[in-house]
């Protein structure tokens, strides 16, 4: 079995951790297969922390030995496999809306869905600092609506930015689903409806047992 493994990554990997859903969305829009390990994050297995110490996901092992410990690392490297050119490579407007997710939102996202860890302020108040960023969004899709875009974020095609943001936005309206569904955010609304209704998406969210190591190689 390590000699089949080594003929294809490695990808660690959490279902529900919206860094690992990015990663695997760019492996998944692009055609790639690696071998999936799932991991419980009280239990992360010794082989994922050997080549990867600081024991977050995802995390893949190249078959040269390389390790992306990084979701943002991981979408480049798919990006930079696929001929068909079906995710492009991250130009400077990507790389600023993943840099607003990915700092900003993700910070306000954690005080929201945790907000009893953070009694300075209602869940509301930290509703509100999230929305700056999704009026952003509402907005850079209002302007893509006005161009005939209604299920891309920059341009006519599918970018990092895409399914890189996708996770997160997904993850704000779970926080509370009722209040989402009554705000005015008609784009973002039918931009994160696209994502959520796509096949690709139905495909990265398949379940699998936790990984052992006695296990089967398991492509994804």
């Amino acid at each position: 079995m390590a000699e089949q493994q080594r003929s294809l990554p490695i990808l660690y990997s959490f279902r529900r951790c919206p860094y690992a859903m990015r990663a695997r969305l760019a492996l998944k829009v692009v055609g790639l297969d690696v071998y999936i390990r799932e991991i419980l994050l009280k239990d992360k297995p010794e082989p994922m922390l050997a080549i990867s110490p600081k024991g977050t996901v995802p995390v893949m092992l190249l078959p040269s030995g390389r390790v992306l410990d990084e979701s943002r690392d991981i979408m480049a490297w798919a990006a930079s496999q696929s001929g068909s050119q079906k995710l492009a490579a991250a130009e400077q407007d990507a790389l600023q809306w993943l840099d607003l997710n990915d700092v900003e939102f993700k910070q306000h996202l954690d005080r929201y869905k945790y907000a009893d860890r953070y009694p300075e302020h209602p869940a509301e108040f930290y509703r509100a600092e999230a929305e700056v960023f999704l009026l952003q969004l509402e907005q850079q899709l209002q302007l893509q609506q006005k161009q005939g875009v209604s299920q891309f974020l920059l341009g006519s095609t599918l970018t990092q930015a895409d399914i890189g943001i996708f996770p997160f936005v997904r993850q704000f309206v779970m926080v509370d689903q009722p209040w989402f569904e009554s705000a005015d955010y008609v784009c973002v609304k039918r931009w994160l409806n696209f994502w959520l209704g796509s096949n690709v998406f139905a495909r990265v969210m398949q379940r699998y047992s936790p990984w052992k190591s006695t296990d089967v190689a398991t492509i994804f």
